[in-house]
């Protein structure tokens, strides 16, 4: 029997899933490791604690094929996008892992956000302007830790620091490079004046190919340790946003993919690079011939995981006690709450926002909270707050690809039978859910067989999907949440004008606030 491996880099865990050639998953390896976030508004990792992750994922999973009647076939990769490396003259790192959700270039994200650059630089690279963007957090870097800006010979994110660390080469898919705002979709090429606001050059960057492209040639010490032959093919892969539509075969006209996990997006893919003239939505490419468009957020199951951790510590505890999923316990206390948590509304920007406000500033609330509304409404109005954010994405994406026509669901929020009654409910519309498992890995793997010339298209991910269920909306529930996403959309744009000034506050007298 021959194999496959879909590794998935993501925020917090390193995956790996080994299948046959058909699909079939056959095994799974994770590692974990921290972020770090020993500063306001950071978000770093620590890049040898991830290589360490893939190759011991690696390492684990192969334990579970036997290559002795069979040979493995390829890997293929997954990745987060947004991070960012520093690199020196020796390829050392100078900084670590800047990722996403990093905030601290928020400052000059809303200065080009202001003077209007922010939008032209946008309307050629299809990130919108926010700090999580790498393009602002190398301008943050260059302007407020310049030793280590002039000490960088080289920028790369994690998925090309991997390669490197394998392999000794620089090169960096094109579905990456799209989410970096310094890569022009149009010409598919590094975007000059991007990098000329940067201060970089483009021998500073990785080689630009394409998803499909093959490196072999691993370093020895890495093939013994992992236990595979040295010209094993790696193939690039893509982003894990663009994957996760592939991976629900989300990539038809007119069908959205709904994704939360840590954080959430919606997406939909098109095919050709698509600009949104407010400037709402990413167009990131997949392929050179189908883009992703679409709005991601910061907060999705991260605020389930507060909400436990706050406020039911003591159900958490019992939770572990009796052997049971804490989540699975509070979705059951949420579901004894009618849907519209009788009022109660809960904006979820714990770590800023990304789509469709685009503030990194942006704080939590709970609105209309009276001396009738217990823990339970609390939890529920999470619930519905992530899944009223994820509504107003969609809003924003129907106005550049028009109206959705079915709507794919994925992410661990999709086992909570809850969570998918509640997203067809706000939706209002029927949701889908495959059971495909960690369909990031699958898409990835699907590349990696288009790469190979063992399939023609990757549309053939539908095949490997497996089965689906759909929820339907409960027209009971639309009266609710018909008059309550009005008012939460409405609250979030009136609250922006106070968000800068709390987040202010809170990073001169947080308690765990410390000088950069």
């Amino acid at each position: 029997m021959d194999y496959m491996i879909g590794m998935d880099l993501g925020t917090t865990s390193t995956k790996a899933v080994l299948y046959d050639m058909d699909c079939n998953v056959l095994g799974y390896a994770n590692k974990l490791y921290p972020l770090y976030q020993d500063q306001p508004d950071m978000a770093e990792e620590d890049p040898e604690e991830i290589f360490d992750a893939v190759v011991d994922a690696l390492t684990e999973v192969l334990r579970k094929a036997d290559l002795k009647n069979g040979k493995l076939q390829g890997v293929s990769f997954s990745a987060a996008m947004h991070s960012l490396i520093g690199l020196d003259a020796d390829h050392k790192p100078t900084t670590r892992v800047i990722t996403w959700a990093d905030n601290r270039a928020e400052k000059y994200a809303n200065e080009y956000k202001q003077n209007g650059k922010g939008f032209e630089i946008y309307s050629r690279t299809g990130t919108p302007t926010h700090p999580m963007s790498p393009l602002y957090k190398l301008i943050w870097l260059r302007n407020e830790h310049k030793d280590i800006f002039d000490n960088s010979k080289y920028w790369v994110g994690i998925k090309e620091y991997i390669f490197y660390r394998l392999f000794g080469v620089l090169k960096e898919e094109i579905s990456i490079a799209s989410a970096t705002s310094l890569f022009n979709i149009f010409k598919l090429d590094w975007d000059e004046g991007a990098l000329k606001e940067a201060g970089i050059t483009r021998d500073q960057l990785p080689e630009l190919v394409q998803p499909t492209e093959q490196v072999t040639g691993m370093h020895e010490e890495y093939a013994k340790v992992i236990g595979i032959p040295t010209d094993t093919p790696f193939i690039m892969g893509a982003s894990d946003g663009t994957l996760s539509n592939l991976g629900v075969n989300a990539i038809d006209p007119g069908v959205v993919a709904v994704t939360i996990g840590t954080s959430g997006a919606v997406r939909t893919v098109v095919d050709k690079p698509v600009i949104d003239p407010k400037g709402r939505v990413f167009c990131y490419a997949l392929t050179k011939d189908r883009w992703v468009i679409g709005g991601p957020v910061n907060n999705g199951g991260i605020v389930f995981r507060w909400v436990r951790d706050q406020l039911f510590a003591p159900e958490k505890i019992t939770a572990s006690m009796m052997n049971v999923d804490s989540y699975d316990m509070l979705t059951q206390i949420a579901g004894e709450v009618p849907a519209g948590s009788d009022g109660l509304i809960f904006h979820p920007y714990l770590g800023g926002e990304r789509a469709p406000i685009w503030d990194a500033n942006a704080r939590g609330s709970f609105f209309g909270l009276t001396r009738n509304h217990t823990r339970a409404h609390m939890v529920r109005a999470a619930l519905e707050g992530i899944v009223y954010n994820l509504y107003n994405v969609m809003l924003a994406l129907a106005e550049v690809s028009g109206s959705p026509k079915e709507i794919m669901a994925t992410g661990g929020f999709a086992r909570s039978e809850l969570w998918r009654q509640m997203l067809a409910d706000i939706f209002e519309s029927p949701v889908t859910i495959p059971t495909a498992f960690e369909s990031g890995a699958l898409a990835a793997v699907t590349i990696a067989k288009k790469s190979l010339g063992l399939i023609d298209d990757i549309s053939v991910i539908k095949d490997y999907i497996g089965e689906t269920h759909t929820y339907q909306p409960n027209k009971e529930n639309y009266a609710a949440y018909r008059e309550l996403v009005p008012i939460f959309i409405r609250l979030s744009r009136q609250l922006q004008t106070e968000y800068a000034n709390i987040a202010d506050f809170q990073r001169k007298f947080s308690a765990n606030s410390t000088k950069d």
